[in-house]
């Protein structure tokens, strides 16, 4: 087990995410699940254990995001019914014997487990606040305790009335731990004007910028901020960007860009800079929808395919729109133009003066993409007033 997953996993995944068919990679996580349940039986351990081991080869998987987006409809579900069958084992008139008993065992619990977290947090100089609020939602017995339970008196490791007293206190342990942060917080509010923000620190750690399609474009943005010591996630469909971005220390959400499942899992409330660098139209279009209405404060940066797709985009009031081939186009003709006698200078002043010219075109056209007649007025008009800018150019020439 050790060694598929540390070697064969990931490839596997990532041949499955090449077919870019969430069923088939539904499928085989669900596979991979059964397959490694069944083995941990037929070596005399249970299957219980062996869907937990399954769970954590995936959950540290490159393709982790895409996988639990993809079984978010069945998670619901499926704990409800889990937690339902834990619920009917409880043995209730052990409780009513010995409810002192307990219950005293349930708060021993949440009270050692909510130190040690305590603890581990204030070690990574987490706010003694921040970390208190943490460990105690984490305080409760988990679940897997049942299934080790269930196990371990199977094998005889254990008597069936320690671990129905067992089984009993991790449950209570868990039906304490919402009462008991309710009440936390609203002792904490009385003693404070403001109830402090428990994802802040977190938010704060998150890299300000994501990079939504990492082909060739994301790439040389992204490695400008990596140039630069600017951490940023990156977002993509393309499984063979997945181990290159992580290896230099960047998160990689690995998936379809137009689910809003994924975008929140990518940080996009709590990020400053959305670089849109898709290469499809309706893609990048669902896209800036989506992130508006998750972050309306977002300074959005997106990549142009043609001209209509950039009318689209201002139609967004995106900030910044780029024209893949506009900046190239006029890198060209500057060079043409100082190949052709013009100096340096007098080629940049004409190529600055088209870019000019041609971005107030633009705007002025995208508010009327709908009326064809008006944007081919529009596009003789613009060609008239450039002819007029050139002439004038040309009885007053630059200098170098």
């Amino acid at each position: 087990m050790l060694a598929v997953s540390r070697f064969a996993l990931n490839r596997v995944l990532g041949i499955v995410a090449a077919t870019n068919n969430r069923e088939v990679m539904t499928a085989a996580s669900l596979l991979i699940v059964i397959s490694v349940a069944v083995l941990m039986e037929a070596v005399g351990l249970s299957m219980g254990l062996g869907a937990f081991l399954a769970g954590i080869l995936l959950a540290n998987s490159n393709f982790r995001h895409q996988l639990e987006s993809d079984i978010e409809p069945f998670k619901g579900i499926l704990l409800g019914l889990f937690f339902i069958a834990v619920g009917m084992t409880l043995n209730l008139p052990l409780l009513y014997a010995n409810p002192l008993l307990m219950i005293a065992g349930a708060l021993v619990l949440l009270a050692v487990k909510t130190l040690v977290i305590v603890g581990m947090l204030r070690w990574r100089k987490v706010s003694f606040r921040e970390s208190f609020q943490l460990a105690l939602m984490l305080s409760q017995g988990g679940e897997f305790a049942f299934v080790i339970l269930t196990k371990a008196t199977g094998l005889q490791l254990f008597t069936m009335e320690l671990a129905d007293q067992v089984t009993l206190i991790v449950g209570l342990s868990m039906a304490l731990t919402s009462p008991l942060v309710v009440l936390q917080r609203k002792i904490w509010h009385c003693r404070s004007e403001t109830v402090p923000d428990q994802d802040a620190y977190w938010d704060d750690h998150e890299p300000e910028v994501i990079i939504a399609g990492f082909g060739r474009f994301g790439q040389i943005v992204g490695r400008m901020l990596q140039a630069r010591h600017v951490p940023f996630t990156a977002m993509d469909k393309n499984s063979d960007h997945v181990e290159f971005v992580e290896k230099f220390g960047n998160r990689l959400f690995y998936g379809d860009l137009t689910r809003l499942d994924l975008m929140k899992s990518a940080g996009i409330k709590s990020a400053r800079i959305l670089v849109l660098a898709v290469d499809d139209v309706e893609e990048s279009l669902h896209i800036v929808d989506l992130a508006r209405e998750q972050n309306p404060n977002i300074h959005i940066v997106a990549r142009a395919i043609d001209r209509f797709h950039a009318y689209e985009l201002h139609k967004r009031k995106v900030e910044n729109v780029i024209r893949e081939t506009f900046a190239s186009s006029l890198e060209a003709a500057t060079e043409t133009l100082e190949h052709l006698g013009y100096t340096e200078g007098q080629a940049l002043a004409i190529t600055s003066m088209f870019r000019k010219h041609d971005e107030e075109m633009l705007l002025k056209s995208a508010g009327h993409m709908d009326d064809m007649k008006e944007l081919q007025q529009l596009a003789q008009q613009g060609r008239l007033e450039l002819e007029k800018l050139f002439e004038q150019d040309s009885k007053n020439p630059v200098s170098s």
